[in-house]
């Protein structure tokens, strides 16, 4: 067959020199790879479709509880009675503080006894609702003591601050107790209530309240142990030292720095306080 020889069966040689070969066939049109969207998802296979098919919904009810729904029946009806036992505490305390700093009305003086039993000693409240009163003033309640020693003579105590020392006993104290924080205060507002401006008692409460702070001042003197070995408490004299809380700065209020003292007379002390009991 000639080299020549055209047609669709030819055979096509080598091309010879300065003539140019069969062209070689162009490429068909390649489909898109992406299509107007963004490539198109591959499909899943089946069995993958099938185990990736919407579970239907849960009920909450099926789900494991937390909290007091976790417990059992009998221990969520004890703690629902706990709870209703705090419950009713917080609202009696609250109802019993309330009637205690209230202005008198008919319940309170009906339930006087009821209240007071309750609110005292740990409760107590110093104010009234709807009249408070805070303390502008630093009170420090002072004693000193004759001695009496073994050969007759005497002699006289320097003065000890019993209101510093509580403060100390009480500061850095998480839990004070109601004698370091109240008996002291308490026993001295006793005696102003009872007594006027020169020292004399007023009522018939003016001689327990001397003889109420008279012992107080005894003990605070024995634990101090103010006597000595041999010595015995004839005489004590108390006093107070009061001073005016400075104001803020940004307030302009002008008051006095200086200190302001009201001294007792000296009470001689019975045969049995003498020795550092309280009578």
């Amino acid at each position: 067959m000639d080299a020549q020889d055209k047609g669709s069966d030819a055979r096509h040689g080598p091309a010879e020199p300065g003539v140019p070969g069969p062209r070689a066939p162009l490429p068909g049109p390649v489909p898109p790879a992406d299509g107007p969207f963004g490539p198109e998802p591959a499909t899943p296979p089946e069995d993958e479709r099938a185990a990736g098919a919407e579970e239907p919904p849960r009920d909450p009810s099926d789900e494991p509880g937390t909290g007091v729904a976790a417990l059992s029946l009998r221990y969520r009806i004890g703690a629902a009675l706990a709870l209703a036992v705090v419950a009713v505490a917080v609202c009696v305390h609250l109802g019993m503080t309330f009637l205690h700093v209230a202005p008198p009305n008919t319940v309170s003086k009906k339930h006087s006894e009821t209240i007071a039993d309750w609110i005292y000693p740990e409760f107590e409240q110093n104010w009234k609702l709807f009249a408070p009163n805070p303390l502008q003033q630093n009170v420090s309640v002072q004693v000193r003591a004759e001695i009496r020693t073994p050969d007759g003579g005497s002699r006289t105590t320097g003065w000890y601050d019993l209101s510093a020392q509580d403060g100390r006993d009480i500061d850095g104290n998480p839990a004070p107790s109601h004698t370091q924080q109240n008996e002291l205060r308490r026993a001295w507002d006793f005696y102003l209530s009872t007594h006027d401006d020169d020292n004399r008692p007023v009522g018939l409460r003016g001689a327990l309240s001397e003889s109420y702070l008279r012992r107080i001042m005894v003990m605070r003197l024995d634990r101090a142990d103010a006597a000595g070995r041999d010595g015995e408490v004839a005489r004590v004299q108390v006093r107070s030292r009061t001073t005016q809380v400075p104001p803020p700065s940004w307030s302009g209020e002008k008051v006095s720095d200086k200190a302001v003292y009201r001294v007792l007379p000296w009470w001689l002390l019975p045969e049995d306080e003498a020795r550092g009991g309280i009578g």
